[in-house]
């Protein structure tokens, strides 16, 4: 196999001349003559595992800024503009070890607001042309919960598609499909599969042809290490039993890899995520685009859905049209949205402020003319 084929065989994207599809891509090894490209398959708190093709794995040094806080004196790089799982990065030999030189534009990328009080966003995935968001179809099985991943990946660039695991182990599956009849509406397909079963995953298919890559997001417990074996053909990821009283399971998996699948495709599993904040830069009315249409039809135009008289939203609730949880759900996730931007907005201006010129240090006094 060619070094190109190779990269390929990883979801390396070529034109029909052979050469990088993504113009950026081309720019930046011009600007890096004795580079070449690699993808990160795992993150590690230590550094990275890349390849050059489906067989290959190495570590390798990375950019200094990356290894520093933001806060840093001589200059630290957030944690969203590090590589991540599915990146694409530069690298060149170095003593030892080869070190990342540039990391290449995103086609796309999944994030997330991390956890804790400070504003921060952590890059789930990066370069992943689908979403598989994978829900239970046993007691984990939560709409809302779906509505809220849906939220996180809708305008990163990459298409969500509706894993419902577990279909053999309940006996209304139409009913939960029904649950999810909003989704249709906004063009996200949603599929109902037996993880375990070649013949029921091969639903998947049409996502995972050669030179794509997908990404499993979704709870403990949710069934995605089992997906991912069966899409291999091996028990390749380590899988748990859930328990009965939530049907949650352990964090089986216990970082994200990026893994090549025989069809051609790519597949990055991912641990399961219990907390899922909003990073700000969502659009819910497109997430919730029912809702907004039905909002439109209101007789006044500041309608708070409460008592107002003419409220179209209020009655689609009580005719059965519109469900009050969703409803509910696009209020509270409208909130969290809102919340998030503004701190991100905060965190920006605080970036600026740092950077304008001739600025005295915070907290010191002015001195000028005298004053204090």
């Amino acid at each position: 196999m060619t070094p190109e084929l190779a990269l390929q065989a990883i979801g390396w994207p070529l034109d029909d001349d052979g050469q990088p599809a993504v113009a950026e891509w081309r720019e930046a090894l011009l600007q890096h003559p004795d580079a070449r490209p690699v993808r990160v398959i795992e993150q590690h708190r230590s550094g990275y595992v890349v390849a050059d093709g489906p067989d290959t794995g190495f570590t390798v040094e990375s950019l200094p800024e990356w290894q520093r806080p933001p806060s840093y004196k001589k200059g630290g790089v957030p944690p969203e503009q590090r590589a991540a799982v599915g990146d694409w990065v530069l690298i060149e030999p170095a003593t030892g070890k080869d070190q990342i030189v540039a990391l290449l534009p995103r086609r796309s990328a999944i994030k997330r607001g991390a956890a804790g009080e400070h504003y921060r966003q952590q890059l789930i995935a990066a370069n992943v042309d689908t979403v598989f968001v994978v829900c239970g179809l046993d007691a984990d099985f939560n709409p809302r919960r779906i509505e809220r991943y849906l939220l996180l990946v809708q305008g990163s660039g990459a298409e969500p598609v509706v894993v419902l695991t577990k279909s053999d182990q309940v006996d209304d599956v139409p009913g939960s499909l029904a649950a999810l009849v909003e989704l249709a509406a906004q063009d996200i397909a949603v599929r109902a599969v037996n993880a375990r079963d070649p013949d029921s995953v091969a639903a998947l298919k049409p996502w995972l042809r050669p030179g794509r890559t997908a990404v499993l997001v979704g709870s403990s417990g949710a069934g995605k290490s089992t997906l991912t074996n069966t899409l291999l053909g091996i028990e390749r990821m380590k899988t748990g039993e859930v328990r009965e009283s939530d049907a949650r399971g352990r964090h089986t998996t216990t970082h994200r890899a990026l893994i090549p699948l025989p069809t051609g495709a790519c597949l990055i599993d991912t641990p399961g995520m219990r907390e899922l904040k909003p990073t700000g830069e969502e659009d819910v009315a497109e997430n919730f685009s029912d809702v907004e249409a039905l909002a439109a039809e209101c007789r006044f135009r500041d309608c708070r859905h409460l008592k107002e008289p003419g409220c179209a939203v209020r009655a689609a609730i009580e005719g059965g049209r519109l469900d009050p949880q969703r409803f509910a759900n696009y209020l509270k996730l409208g909130d969290e949205v809102a919340g998030a931007a503004d701190r991100l907005a905060h965190r920006r201006a605080q970036s600026v402020d740092k950077k304008a010129p001739g600025k005295p240090p915070t907290g010191k006094p002015d001195n000028r003319n005298g004053k204090r």
